[in-house]
């Protein structure tokens, strides 16, 4: 059965006809837990230009496709202000349809993939507490977790942080 879920979606790279959709489910997962006011990636001016922020070096940007429809996505980026062997794994999110496939699972190994092709020797993350199953994902992905945050990312909504070692 699982094996079933996984062939139902597609992950590959964000194209620029992607980014309208991925910015509509930014903004309808982030308020789902309470993440909308500043201090919260939901603003970030690259919600509506995934496809060119991720174009930067050292930077990937992923989605799930099923149907047609984007349902979910993520990438890794140079975490900002902080070491220059640490990303930042960012903009994780998935619609209700796109949980609970496998989708999570394998966004996180192809965004670790491509961490580790970067170059990178440690993966940073920031999250709010009540995102149980992202935070369960981190953790069985080998994430542990920080008492305080890295680098200078702006988003002070975030209280859960969390470092890999890769």
């Amino acid at each position: 059965m699982a094996e079933a879920a996984q062939e139902s979606y597609v992950l590959r790279p964000i194209e620029t006809r992607d980014d309208a959709a991925m910015a509509r489910i930014i903004r309808t997962v982030m308020p789902e837990f309470g993440a909308t006011g500043s201090g919260f990636a939901i603003n970030d001016p690259e919600v509506d230009w995934m496809s060119r922020a991720y174009a930067e070096p050292r930077s990937a940007y992923f989605v799930v496709e099923r149907d047609g429809q984007i349902i979910g996505g993520g990438g890794v980026a140079p975490l900002v202000g902080g070491e220059d062997d640490t990303c930042e794994l960012r903009k994780m999110y998935f619609l209700p349809e796109a949980r609970g496939i496998g989708a999570g699972a394998a966004m996180m190994a192809r965004c670790l993939q491509a961490a580790r092709e970067f170059g990178f020797s440690r993966c940073y993350l920031e999250t709010l507490r009540g995102m149980d199953a992202a935070m369960r994902l981190y953790e069985r992905s080998g994430f542990e977790r920080l008492q305080a945050p890295l680098g200078a990312t702006g988003h002070g909504g975030c209280n859960t942080f969390y470092l890999l070692n890769l």
